[in-house]
């Protein structure tokens, strides 16, 4: 039996723990040799300054930084006290023991500080199918390359890699991550919260004053003078695309991004979202009266709004700097684009293909003698997952191969100087259950429940052939894959494919805050009412906490291994690239 004096204790040191001090970097962050970072100390009451103790390693920090910090008596207006240090950076590799102490109460982290080899790799490209699960992989495969007696004709070029690992994605705030802090993983390697891209997320309002860890657009350019590209088919804004190079607590915070982008100049932005690029007066939604496609261009970047002009741009020799914008929000994806001409294709009919903007991307930044730094996103295969239009992901995961194959075969013809990874940023709950039966003529009066096969009543889909880049023409077939999602609102499952436009699941509901079932489906042969598992303030099918997959190949690609560490991916770049090597 546990004696009450037992508990008391135990509750008081949780208790303890609870209330110590907060130390950014975070306890056994991994931090690359002279890579730059703010340091910061959140103390739960105000403290008096003078009894404040900081130490690295047992010595003063400001000894260590070469400087002292700021300290904040009353943070946010508070009670609260915090020691704030912005851009400091450690060269020495090994452990770090950080101590800080107020007179009442002490914490202590530990952080580890990584050198790198020699450079290996001239140029880096990272893939990220955002929300690709293994799922939408098979489907892929399934689709473009087809099956027979149970093997598969052919590999995806995602897939055809020498080395893989399964990546955890967690972040610092919970099992469940968002493209934000993912994103963020991958950019900096440091764990971050919910929302949150190149920032540790800190106690105060003010989403732009969290403590700052540097990117990997940053490192690269500062290092090695690398250029930059990043290239999606969402919103450039959004969270994956912003990461790369972002500081912010808030990822919504796209005008104020735009503005980083700005600052920061990549060398290669392409994709959509060129409504926070102009103000309301020029069509677009900025708060203030700033056209940054204009500023843009007077920095010497030349602008693209569609295809045509994007692929005449990238073969001029001396286009060295390039922005393309060319849909108000996310692009649309291959299916509507190619086949259905659904979406916003009608308000953007020439929209690139991602291979375009990626043969854009290389083409320009191939120019740059040092070398680049790419990040490639097909990112509505997440936006489709969302709204559970599994056929729209699977045909966007289709053209994140083509673009992996278009880069993998520009790389082999230069020799083995390019690293190429592609790894998911976080997963969906979907998985591949089997087959639905839809030829109605056959049997007539078979609900459509019953019509999924699962085991050996699954058999194989019979999409016709795929083209020349892997899509199937069409995708309302007899035998169609059954992909469901884990994660539901309520909605009307239609067991069938979204021919006009991509899938709503749900609208307001009748409180505020709330979804229901869209009732647009509810008359469709078929269709049944799904009770949702999650709760009615989310309107969409939501993340999940599994390991994502990583495949790569190239220099420094012998690292993928086993399990990692979102953060680890951060490592696997850094180290090809020699990023710590290249200061001394």
């Amino acid at each position: 039996m546990i004696k009450p004096a037992t508990i008391t204790l135990a509750l008081l040191l949780l208790a303890s723990a609870a209330d110590a001090q907060t130390i950014y970097p975070i306890d056994r962050a991994e931090i690359l040799s002279s890579a730059h970072f703010d340091f910061k100390v959140e103390f739960p009451e105000r403290v008096d300054q003078a009894k404040l103790k900081v130490t690295i390693n047992g010595q003063d920090y400001a000894t260590v930084f070469g400087r002292a910090g700021t300290f904040v008596e009353h943070e946010d207006g508070k009670d609260q006290s915090a020691l704030m240090l912005r851009d400091v950076a450690l060269a020495a590799p090994g452990p770090v023991v950080v101590e800080a102490g107020d007179g009442a109460r002490s914490r202590k982290v530990t952080w580890t500080v990584y050198d790198t080899g020699p450079r290996k790799a001239k140029n880096v490209i990272l893939f990220i199918g955002d929300g690709m699960s293994p799922s939408h992989r098979t489907a892929a495969r399934l689709l473009s390359k087809g099956i027979a007696e149970g093997k598969s004709l052919g590999k995806l070029a995602i897939d055809d890699m020498p080395h893989m690992a399964m990546v955890a994605t967690a972040g610092s705030d919970s099992i469940i991550t968002d493209s934000a802090n993912s994103a963020s993983a991958y950019a900096t390697g440091h764990k971050s919260a919910v929302n949150a891209m190149g920032v540790y997320a800190d106690r105060t309002k003010d989403p732009f004053d969290d403590p700052k860890v540097e990117t990997i657009a940053s490192l690269v350019k500062r290092r090695l003078n690398l250029a930059v590209g990043i290239v999606s088919n969402t919103e450039i804004e959004d969270a994956t695309p912003a990461a790369m190079l972002a500081h912010t607590r808030r990822r919504a915070e796209y005008d104020q991004i735009v503005e980083q982008y700005f600052v920061a100049k990549p060398d290669v932005l392409l994709g959509g979202g060129s409504a926070n690029f102009l103000p309301k007066a020029a069509s677009g939604k900025r708060k203030d009266d700033v056209d940054y496609v204009a500023r843009f261009r007077e920095a010497g970047y030349p602008f693209a709004a569609t295809a045509g002009e994007l692929n005449a741009l990238a073969i001029k020799p001396e286009t060295r700097r390039l922005l393309g914008l060319f849909a108000a929000g996310n692009m649309d994806g291959a299916l509507d684009r190619k086949f259905l001409k659904g979406g916003g294709v009608k308000k953007f009919p020439e929209q690139p293909d991602l291979t375009e903007q990626v043969q854009a991307a290389l083409d320009v930044l191939s120019r740059n003698e040092a070398g680049f730094f790419l990040m490639v996103e097909s990112g509505m295969i997440d936006k489709y997952a969302h709204l559970l239009d599994m056929e729209r992901a699977v045909y966007d995961t289709i053209m994140l191969d083509n673009a992996v194959r278009l880069a993998r075969d520009w790389a082999a013809k230069r020799g083995d100087d390019t690293l190429i990874m592609v790894v998911a940023d976080h997963n969906h709950p979907n998985s591949l259950v089997g087959t639905i039966n839809d030829d109605i003529s056959a049997t007539p009066n078979v609900p459509f429940r019953e019509r999924v096969g699962v085991y050996d009543k699954a058999g194989f889909p019979n999409y016709p052939a795929p083209d020349a880049d892997g899509y199937p023409s069409r995708v309302d077939v007899s035998r169609r894959l059954a992909i469901f999602s884990a994660s539901l609102p309520d909605h009307y499952e239609t067991f069938r494919p979204k021919l006009d436009d991509p899938n709503e699941p749900t609208v307001k509901g009748d409180e505020a805050g709330t979804f229901k079932a869209n009732e647009k489906y509810k008359d469709v042969p078929g269709a049944v009412l799904r009770p949702g598992n999650l709760p009615a303030l989310v309107g969409a099918s939501v993340h999940s906490g599994e390991d994502v997959i990583l495949t790569a190949t190239g220099p420094g690609s012998e690292r993928v291994k086993g399990s990692m560490d979102n953060t680890e991916v951060f490592r696997v770049m850094a180290d090809a690239l020699g990023l710590a090597a290249a200061g001394r």
